[in-house]
């Protein structure tokens, strides 16, 4: 019996083919199945992963599976390299020349690498969500997409952005709607010397709780800021939920605060300057 035994076993390991020095045997076509069978395998589960993550979290399939291609790639390089080093092929070239090939992959693709980088670290990090209203720069505008490697945005003007990721990671980003959906602005407005102090801030206040853009809670308050070169200083502090269209909400007090102002004898004044003719 183990004769027998011994004679498969060296019938499976034994040459039955030889080229150039490279030997073929029945235990080679088992090692080449079985690295062909973990690299089908291995695809499979990576494939799965990938279409969970689209349904989940909601990723765009194509740039996912850019991803998974490249993944691919690399994986049946590897088993290729194996599967020849089985076989007794000196692969020491083939490795030495796929390092350099992929560092220079690497230079020439560090920009795209460092976008989908950024885009896993946003969609897994969630500091920046779909809707969410957000300043890059002197870019507000609000997030419609977030993909694995750019971001759409829409501005005010209804301007359809392309963002790199790696833009929210590296510059200063300001998301107004990250915590709460309101925001506190304030609106400044100077009045002449000798204006009635009391009534104008009546006067800022019944625009504001007039405004129905403007949150009743918390309340709106006006501060005495400053004693100006030329006007009295206030600032008219409110908050609202209008953060994306917050010119509009502005306007609109200064469209009723003119009004107002008009109807009491209230004057905004200029700089005035002196010129002297010597």
């Amino acid at each position: 019996m183990k004769e027998k035994l011994g004679e498969i076993l060296e019938l499976i390991v034994s040459p039955i083919y030889s080229i150039k020095g490279v030997d073929i045997s029945i235990y080679s076509f088992v090692k080449i199945a079985f690295l062909l069978l973990i690299l089908q395998l291995i695809l499979f589960l990576i494939k799965k992963f990938i279409k969970y993550q689209i349904k989940s979290r909601g990723l765009h399939h194509g740039d996912v599976m850019s991803i998974y291609q490249i993944i691919k790639y690399l994986l049946i390089g590897i088993i290729v390299i194996m599967i020849m080093s089985s076989l007794g092929i000196n692969t020491t070239i083939l490795w030495t020349s796929s390092a350099a090939l992929m560092v220079g992959v690497g230079f020439g693709l560090q920009n795209i690498f460092k976008d989908i980088l950024s885009g896993v670290l946003i969609l897994f990090g969630k500091v920046i969500r779909v809707g969410d209203i957000v300043e890059v720069g002197d870019v507000l505008g609000k997030v419609l997409d977030i993909n694995l490697r750019t971001s759409r945005v829409i501005t005010r003007d209804d301007v359809n952005m392309i963002v790199p990721n790696s833009k929210f990671i590296e510059e200063n980003v300001i998301n107004w709607t990250l915590d709460f959906t309101r925001v506190r602005i304030d609106l400044k407005i100077g009045v002449a010397y000798g204006s009635d102090v009391e009534k104008v801030k009546e006067i800022l206040l019944k625009a504001a709780s007039e405004s129905d853009k403007i949150l009743p809670s918390p309340k709106p308050t006006v501060n005495f800021a400053d004693f100006g070169d030329s006007s009295l200083d206030f600032k008219l502090l409110f908050w609202t939920k209008e953060v994306f269209r917050k010119e509009f909400v502005l306007s609109d007090l200064r469209f009723k605060i003119d009004q107002e102002f008009r109807k009491e004898n209230i004057t905004i004044p200029f700089p005035q300057r002196t010129v002297w003719n010597m």
